[in-house]
């Protein structure tokens, strides 16, 4: 595997898109943020490009990544597009959600991005510099998160650093993520609507705009980025619904449990989801187990327990 002396741009410098697409044109991998996370980047179209994803992550080849698109028009050159992908297309993006959809065959999309699956999971990000890197680049980028595989999502370009330093020649610094967590994934199959992973974009937001209803998942199998039983874990033990601390943890409150830190003293969910990565990464600085008040599961909070139930369970990736 190759080293580099990463460098960091800032989104706001002149010169930060043309970097990222020079990068990306030679087969190299770029740090990209989004909104919901900071992505590694490369070239989808590039079949090598693409391995170094799994390579420099230690990303299991079974798990698919994410294309991300510039917008519906380039994505509708990989994917086969229904009325009801294309309504989802119209009412979230750009946005954090990711549609499944059919890969057309003659899509020049390498194989290792759909890791053997005949679908292909699309997402146009609400960040502008990253859709104009897209656009210049003139092909979507497979973009998983920017971290080592199974291990906390990066939400800083600090974070992205801690686990890719020197493994990647470039990082595209555009401040906190604004979501905190990752994309909402959703299926679509036999016109009905299948949640693959949830995310700020909820079930009830996506048949409220629809009028259609979304069902969980039917099968047990890998269809979709983040569906690990092990994912977004720190190095520390995860004890979960913990309503106060116990010997050898630092508890993360959330509402009226206080804590050592907290989500959202408030009880805001969307405000927990924005803090959670970076407050677990925080907490796991401690040495300690990790205890982590209870989420309501409702609307994000789903996908917030989602990411904690993921972080608590066996480890498939020590």
């Amino acid at each position: 595997m190759a080293t580099f002396k990463t460098q960091v741009v800032s989104e706001a410098e002149k010169g930060a898109v043309t970097a990222a697409v020079s990068c990306l044109s030679k087969g190299q991998l770029v740090a990209i943020p989004t909104e919901t996370v900071y992505g590694l980047a490369a070239d989808a179209t590039e079949h090598s490009a693409v391995q170094q994803i799994f390579e420099v992550k230690g990303r299991p080849s079974f798990n698919p990544l994410i294309c991300h698109v510039a917008g519906p028009e380039m994505a509708k050159k990989f994917v086969e597009v229904d009325p009801i992908s294309t309504s989802l297309m119209e009412k979230f993006w750009p946005g954090p959600l990711t549609l499944v959809l059919p890969a057309k065959k003659d899509s020049r999309i390498a194989d290792p991005v759909s890791a053997g699956l005949n679908t292909l999971a699309v997402r146009c990000p609400d960040k502008e510099i990253t859709r104009t890197i897209i656009d210049e680049l003139g092909h979507p980028i497979a973009a998983p998160s920017a971290n080592p595989s199974g291990k906390l999502s990066p939400t800083s370009a600090d974070d992205v650093l801690a686990g890719l330093a020197g493994k990647i020649p470039l990082v595209i610094d555009a401040g906190p993520s604004r979501e905190g967590i990752e994309s909402t994934i959703v299926g679509i199959k036999d016109e009905k609507l299948y949640l693959l992973r949830p995310g700020t974009i909820t079930a009830e937001d996506i048949s409220e705009k629809t009028s259609l209803p979304v069902f969980d998942r039917d099968d047990n199998e890998i269809t979709a980025p983040g569906q690990l039983l092990s994912h977004y874990a720190p190095n520390a033990p995860v004890r979960l619904n913990a309503t106060e601390k116990q010997a050898g943890e630092v508890l993360i409150g959330f509402g009226d449990i206080e804590g050592d830190m907290t989500l959202s003293a408030s009880g805001n969910l969307s405000e927990a989801a924005h803090n959670l990565f970076k407050t677990i990464r925080f907490a796991d600085k401690s040495g300690l187990t990790i205890a982590v008040a209870p989420i309501p599961n409702t609307g994000v909070g789903i996908a917030i327990n989602d990411r904690l139930h993921r972080a608590a369970a066996p480890r498939e990736n020590p």
